[in-house]
């Protein structure tokens, strides 16, 4: 009886988890347009947590959405030593998705060009993304998806700001460089806690990175901590935080390109003619 009622509620709770998670994908597809009927959408596999709960959930939708859209998993193996090969292949054959994986030793590239004490994220990133926009151009995808989630936009904000000097976060939704991918982030309004949960509930067989995870000191996982602790002492703060994203006032900052602010004047004499000629009206309706 005990064990029933234990495995009720962990039923229950993977249910609700699976209902927000879904609940949030589809309001930020919606919100930003990210699927369209016809779509081809690629969908990136780290082995992390986040792109097994990003590919389950797009399953989900695809299931039950008013469009039509195809799902095609891709991941990079990057030939970092002792990588297990054989568990994506296993696992995307087990739910029977059309996948691919690309091989190309991207690691001893970084291992080679990076600096003794810097970060390898930045060159890792970009031979990565190079990697995966090729084979999107190969095989016709429309949207590349990608497993950032509401808190990877959150410190990517403070990161640029404490240490790139800029106000600037991940976008839901972005046009390459060279204007010929659209990616997506699905995952952009979902809680990390709850896809970690999540993914928890459902055993993906998780694959670490081994490659970034042997650096404790990255810049991220300082901005990771300073935020954990603002949510542990300041319960909420988080929610506060990330709607600020959503709600910029570019005239209440300090960016030239983003408001005029040398032309204020000339828009203050407009308002006030325009005052001026709308009491004038009204002074020839009320002699009537």
């Amino acid at each position: 009886m005990i064990v029933e009622t234990s495995l009720r509620k962990t039923n229950l709770r993977m249910n609700r988890l699976q209902k927000n998670l879904r609940r949030e994908c589809g309001r930020a597809i919606a919100d930003f347009n990210m699927i369209e009927d016809g779509d081809l959408v690629m969908v990136c596999l780290s082995g992390g947590k986040d792109s097994y709960v990003m590919l389950d959930i797009l399953l989900n939708l695809q299931k039950h959405a008013p469009i039509n859209f195809s799902i095609h998993a891709v991941n990079l193996d990057q030939k970092q030593p002792g990588f297990p090969e054989h568990v994506l292949p296993e696992y995307l054959e087990s739910i029977q998705v059309d996948y691919h994986i690309i091989e190309q030793d991207t690691y001893s590239v970084v291992l080679e060009k990076t600096a003794e004490g810097k970060s390898f994220c930045g060159l890792c990133s970009r031979l990565r993304r190079g990697n995966l926009y090729s084979y999107a151009e190969k095989i016709g995808a429309t949207k590349i998806a990608l497993g950032h989630h509401r808190n990877d936009l959150m410190e990517t904000l403070f990161l640029n700001m404490f240490f790139g000097g800029k106000l600037k976060a991940m976008p839901p939704k972005l046009l390459s460089d060279d204007k010929k991918h659209i990616v997506i982030r699905p995952l952009a309004y979902c809680k990390e806690s709850e896809i970690a949960e999540f993914a928890q509930y459902k055993e993906f067989p998780i694959i670490p990175c081994t490659l970034c995870g042997n650096q404790e000191n990255l810049q991220r996982q300082e901005i990771k901590k300073m935020l954990n602790g603002w949510e542990k002492q300041f319960p909420g703060r988080l929610e506060v935080l990330f709607k600020s994203i959503t709600n910029v006032a570019p005239s209440h900052l300090a960016d030239t390109r983003l408001f005029d602010f040398k032309n204020l004047e000339v828009e203050r004499q407009q308002s006030k003619q325009l005052k001026q000629t709308l009491d004038e009206k009204l002074d020839l309706v009320n002699l009537f």
